[in-house]
């Protein structure tokens, strides 16, 4: 697939104080990318900067090849065939459903614009919510509303920043994935900011962390998973503990618990001192397992406990157990590792 967005050393500051440094990556036609990162770590910005809402202090910013921002130069955001879902909303409280859908339309005939209304909320499953206001709605169907009216004028590419963090738990997993059907029904390509692993997972197809103002990796979500570029990363996404270990050859660590190999080539010599991280799903109850851990604590989490295992050396580690396994504070239970997916880094 052809990049449809290229962002190249693109940088930006707030009085003298750098809040994206130097940021780069492609986003093909039809992907859906997500900016993924704790408050203030830039990734807000990076949405206003190529929705043309913020200059460039370096860098360019490139739409279907053509440059829409570089210093000095910025096409005004009217023009830039880019849309936009703000995190509140933003609908016009005097305006019907169907009129806040059709607030971008104004150059279709009335004709025109009618059907196009009336298409994109059959897109979004409110096609009986025409004629209510946004303030008979739900906030997950202010939240399609905002949608549709993004999605009505054709953009080249969707912006959503953070656009389901007013609703609750239960409906930010599920909308999530509806919007992510609609948005590949619809073939389009989209960028959304949040600071929310699941939803990140749930939406993309691309991820990229950010700390800082930097890009620390843009990757899928696997990748980010199982093979983090970095200690940061590797803390920042999923759970788990690191646990101390030796390189004991070109493709082995040894551990308190024994040896174990990845089936890829470790970039530290025999003997190195490192870390390696060890997700809940990495430690596995096994009752057969002469190896045993100490339950420390444990969170029921209906389907599953995480448990919090204690090695002989006092070392801690999670484990992700089937919740009929209820097994008491301060007992010991077999456990065995699969490390799949061998994740080490240099001691520091």
């Amino acid at each position: 697939m052809s990049a449809l967005l290229q962002l190249t050393s693109v940088s930006q500051a707030y009085n003298g104080k750098p809040v994206v440094d130097a940021m780069s990556f492609n986003l093909a036609d039809g992907e859906i990318a997500c900016l993924l990162g704790s408050s203030g770590c830039g990734k807000t910005t990076v949405l206003r900067c190529i929705a043309g809402f913020e200059p460039l202090l370096g860098g360019e910013i490139r739409l279907n090849g053509e440059c829409i921002a570089s210093v000095g130069l910025s096409k005004p955001a009217h023009l830039r065939e880019v849309g936009m879902v703000f995190q509140d909303y933003a609908l016009f409280p005097h305006l019907d459903v169907a009129a806040n859908v059709g607030f971008g339309l104004r150059a279709l005939s009335d004709g025109e614009r009618r059907a196009r209304v009336g298409q994109m909320l059959e897109v979004v499953g409110l096609a009986t919510l025409a004629a209510a206001y946004p303030h008979e709605l739900s906030g997950g169907q202010q939240q399609r509303v905002a949608l549709a009216r993004a999605l009505a004028p054709r953009p080249r590419l969707l912006l959503l920043d953070e656009p389901f963090s007013n609703l609750d738990v239960d409906l930010r997993q599920r909308l999530s994935h509806e919007v992510r059907a609609i948005l590949k029904e619809q073939g389009m390509t989209a960028i959304m900011v949040t600071h929310d692993q699941q939803e990140a997972f749930a939406m993309a197809d691309k991820v990229g962390v950010m700390h800082q103002g930097r890009l620390q990796q843009w990757a899928a979500p696997y990748e980010l998973y199982h093979q983090p570029a970095s200690r940061y990363v590797a803390d920042f996404i999923g759970q788990g503990a690191f646990v101390p270990a030796v390189i004991s050859g070109a493709q082995c660590v040894t551990l308190e618990v024994g040896e174990y190999c990845s089936l890829q080539p470790l970039p530290y010599p025999p003997g190195e001192q490192v870390d390696v991280l060890l997700r809940p799903d990495d430690v596995v109850h096994d009752d057969l397992s002469p190896l045993t851990a100490l339950v420390k604590s444990k969170i029921f989490m209906g389907s599953e406990f995480m448990y919090t295992l204690q090695l002989a050396s006092g070392q801690q580690v999670l484990a992700q157990v089937p919740s009929h396994h209820n097994h008491a504070i301060g007992e010991p239970i077999g456990i065995r590792l699969e490390l799949d997916h061998l994740i080490a880094f240099r001691r520091g």
